[in-house]
């Protein structure tokens, strides 16, 4: 399978709105949650911008049910580059990183990134894996690397679904498929069971079969805590 990488359009789907969040609200996280996003859209760029902060604390003042969709709220105001972005996420929790991982298709149009991604699918927590093989992913890893990623998932039990674009990127990709069958073969072998979406994700990868699936794609934001 062959497709262009590089720099493309940020992603269309933007994340919920401070006005969609503040109903769920409580009226001091609605009081917090206007001085994050002020102080994130204006504080001065520089190695421990304030507004880094208030993103281990979203939990506390938002509850758990609303920290994801807040932290990335708080990325999007305050627009960090990609040396900003890395800094946030090696200095950060899994939380913060997984915020980071969902904020990559809203701020880094370019591959600059990739090295996050990377990093988070040499992990073995499973909710950074789901975060890592999103848009972000699905847009600029390499055929190599979004391979391998795809066995990991099905290696740690991430759910397929989870993998944006999964459909479009398998069709045709006969290595994967070679990969996948070897998978299968080697958990034969030692006596173990094959995981279920190895099969569908080889079913995706026959040339024959349109590449379109009606559940494709990450978690929506903000549905993890």
């Amino acid at each position: 399978m062959t497709r262009p990488y590089g720099t493309a359009p940020l992603d269309d789907n933007p994340p919920p709105a401070p006005a969609d969040l503040r109903p769920h609200l409580t009226p001091a996280a609605r009081d917090w949650l206007d001085d994050a996003l002020t102080e994130a859209a204006t504080d001065p760029q520089g190695d421990h911008p304030t507004w880094e902060s208030r993103l281990s604390e979203a939990r506390r003042h938002c509850g758990p049910a609303h920290a994801d969709a807040v932290r990335l709220l708080i990325l999007r105001a305050a627009r960090p580059a990609p040396a900003g972005l890395a800094r946030v996420y090696h200095r950060g929790t899994a939380d913060e990183r997984r915020a980071v991982l969902h904020a990559l298709p809203h701020l880094v149009p370019g591959p600059e990134a990739l090295p996050l991604v990377e990093d988070a699918l040499r992990a073995n927590d499973t909710r950074l894996l789901e975060a890592a093989v999103g848009p972000y992913a699905a847009r600029h890893l390499t055929p190599h690397l979004w391979r391998h990623a795809i066995l990991k998932c099905l290696f740690t039990g991430v759910p397929v679904a989870r993998v944006a674009q999964l459909a479009t990127r398998a069709h045709g990709d006969t290595e994967l498929a070679r990969m996948l069958a070897d998978f299968a073969a080697e958990r034969t072998a030692a006596g173990r069971p094959v995981p279920g979406d190895l099969h569908h994700v080889l079913a995706l990868t026959d040339p024959a079969v349109p590449p379109h699936a009606p559940h494709e794609g990450a978690a929506p934001h903000g549905k993890e805590s």
